[in-house]
């Protein structure tokens, strides 16, 4: 079971299980089902060179959409500073959409797109970070649960599973201030992995074994236990409202494991999100 379980991490599955990667599906077409993996933002073909009147004019408009929306400002500034490559490459994808005359670029998709951005050139170093930097990546996450849970269960269990529709993407447009944690959780994640550089072993099957009487502790029965770690689904599927409260309990229980255990799962989540 413990081999099955750390197959299981590794494929991938657990990332979106457990991770919900808001900040990713944001920048993909709405209207995908729940459960399908994430698919970055594809950009139009545009030339290496935009006409210098051209380039002005979208910067100016890449300026005035990032100062329409003061939320975001902490995220945009702390990227600039840490990470000057990832934010010039955030803000030249956004010219060339803009350039292309397809489709109007929202804040949300600027800021999804720069977070991907990130996450594909340094994420794996947030496995590296501190310990609170760390648990702030999964703190941010429940609280997303929790206000999605709040106005549509379906909505949360898309997040839960890495899905995204229309509906999470006005979610994320009158809830920027949580979204903007969200974004900026993930980046001091990497900046402070980048800095400190701890090694973590994987979760040990002592680990596995921890989380799973602790998740039994909760409340949750077999059915649920088996969905959140071993990727079982039942069919029929559990119920969006059962479970997107497992997904918050899961989340609620990882947070009160001993910190070693804890943050090795952590470590490892966040490690494979950034590979995925």
């Amino acid at each position: 079971m413990y081999l099955e379980r750390l197959l299981f991490l590794i494929t991938g599955a657990f990332v979106f299980l457990c991770l919900g990667v808001a900040l990713v599906i944001m920048a993909t077409a709405p209207g995908r089902q729940a459960g399908a993996p994430p698919t970055p933002v594809q950009f139009a073909a545009q030339p290496q060179q935009l006409a210098a009147v051209d380039e002005e004019a979208a910067q100016a408009k890449a300026d005035a959409l990032i100062a329409s929306a003061p939320d975001y400002a902490n995220f945009f500034k702390r990227l600039r500073d840490a990470f000057p490559a990832e934010y010039g490459a955030a803000l030249d994808a956004y010219k060339k959409r803009s350039a292309s005359g397809k489709g109007e670029e929202t804040i949300d998709a600027f800021v999804s797109e720069a977070v991907r951005l990130l996450r594909q050139s340094r994420g794996v170093l947030a496995a590296k970070a501190e310990a609170a930097p760390l648990g702030k990546v999964f703190e941010v996450q429940l609280a997303v649960m929790r206000a999605t849970a709040a106005q549509d269960p379906r909505m949360c269990v898309g997040f839960l599973y890495g899905a995204s529709d229309q509906d999470f993407a006005r979610f994320a447009a009158q809830r920027r201030s949580l979204i903007a944690d969200m974004a900026l959780a993930q980046l001091e994640a990497v900046a402070s992995g980048q800095d400190k550089k701890i090694e973590r072993d994987a979760p040990t099957e002592a680990d596995f074994k921890a989380l799973e009487g602790a998740l039994a502790a909760r409340g949750l029965g077999k059915t649920e236990i088996d969905a959140i770690l071993d990727g079982k689904m039942p069919n029929p599927p559990l119920d969006d409202a059962r479970m997107c409260a497992a997904g918050q309990t899961y989340l609620e229980t990882l947070h009160a494991l001993p910190e070693e255990t804890r943050l090795r799962i952590y470590s490892l989540a966040v490690e494979l999100m950034a590979r995925s």
